[in-house]
């Protein structure tokens, strides 16, 4: 398996158990079958209302005695109402405490927009907090702090553009050691990761496989599959994969890390082998060629331009 690592020499599996959308037995009997399979990388966030049920699935392997604590690497994410001063280390020590942790290895600022505190999902201006009131710098202070007490090793951003990346840069005393965003064929963000890669921040890519069991109200009527793209059909047919298989280890050769989803005990054992798959030089320009700037995550949902938060990634 590849690995992404950091500047203190941590490192991270490239491939990862995404658990957006995952709940209750179906999420609890994933963590414990990827890690069962391999997989040492879990990804959930605080948003996702399953942090205490992966939390016991994380307890029972644990004490299980095989595999420990610290050979795996369990991100969470702040969530949007809890960017002002004074709320992101007790958020950071509600999502440690539910997951049944003493740290998390990495932890981000989910999105670069700021909620009242209580909101899970806005539905008026008044449930913002107004961009200049919650300036991204401060919450990035406090999470400055949780890396500086230990209750996070690592920490990071979600959903950053290059241009708000470039600010807070401008400003923080710890650099981001991660940005986690949308990236696929479709989407290739190839500015986004030069930069990246120039500031020695690692990426994640989150939706490597299009994101289809989103729910109806965040789809387009006619997005495209991802699975079913001719020109990674044939890849797939060449190596003997399956075309998930190729969209996954796609940003394993790129140098990134990806998150995909699943539930089905056949799926993430299939995710975990695209690590063993090489995509040689012509898959990667054929692949190249596929971009188009296409978002499944398009960000219009938490757009509030009356408290300044007009375009959330900046395009």
């Amino acid at each position: 398996m590849k690995t992404l690592k950091f500047e203190n020499g941590d490192r991270m599996h490239a491939i990862g158990l995404g658990t957006w959308k995952a709940t209750g037995d179906d999420v609890k009997n994933a963590v414990k079958e990827a890690l069962y399979a391999g997989y040492r990388h879990i990804d959930t966030a605080a948003a996702y209302g399953n942090e205490e049920i992966i939390g016991e699935a994380l307890a029972e392997v644990f004490d299980e005695g095989t595999i420990l604590r610290e050979d795996v690497f369990i991100t969470s994410k702040l969530w949007n109402d809890a960017h002002q001063e004074g709320q992101v280390m007790p958020a950071l020590e509600d999502s440690i405490k539910k997951l049944k942790l003493e740290y998390l290895d990495l932890y981000l600022i989910h999105w670069p927009v700021a909620f009242k505190s209580g909101v899970g999902q806005p539905s008026k201006p008044s449930d913002y907090v107004a961009a200049d009131e919650a300036p991204i710098i401060e919450t990035w202070k406090q999470m400055e702090t949780a890396k500086k007490t230990g209750h996070a090793k690592h920490i990071g951003v979600s959903n950053f553009s290059k241009e708000k990346l470039k600010d807070l840069i401008s400003k923080a005393d710890i650099k981001p050691e991660m940005n986690q965003v949308e990236m696929h064929p479709y989407l290739q963000q190839e500015d986004l990761l030069d930069f990246c890669n120039s500031e020695n921040i690692l990426m994640t890519a989150y939706s490597p496989l299009g994101s289809g069991d989103r729910s109806a109200a965040m789809k387009n009527d006619d997005e495209p599959n991802l699975l079913e793209i001719d020109e990674i059909k044939e890849i797939a047919k060449k190596h003997g994969a399956s075309a998930g298989q190729v969209l996954i280890n796609w940003h394993t050769q790129r140098g990134t890390a990806t998150i995909p989803k699943s539930t089905s005990k056949e799926h993430i054992k299939d995710n975990f082998k695209a690590a063993s798959l090489e995509l040689d030089k012509e898959d990667m320009k054929t692949i190249k060629g596929l971009n188009r700037n296409y978002r499944f995550i398009t960000g219009k949902f938490f757009e509030c331009p009356e408290k300044g938060y007009e375009n959330i990634y900046d395009d």
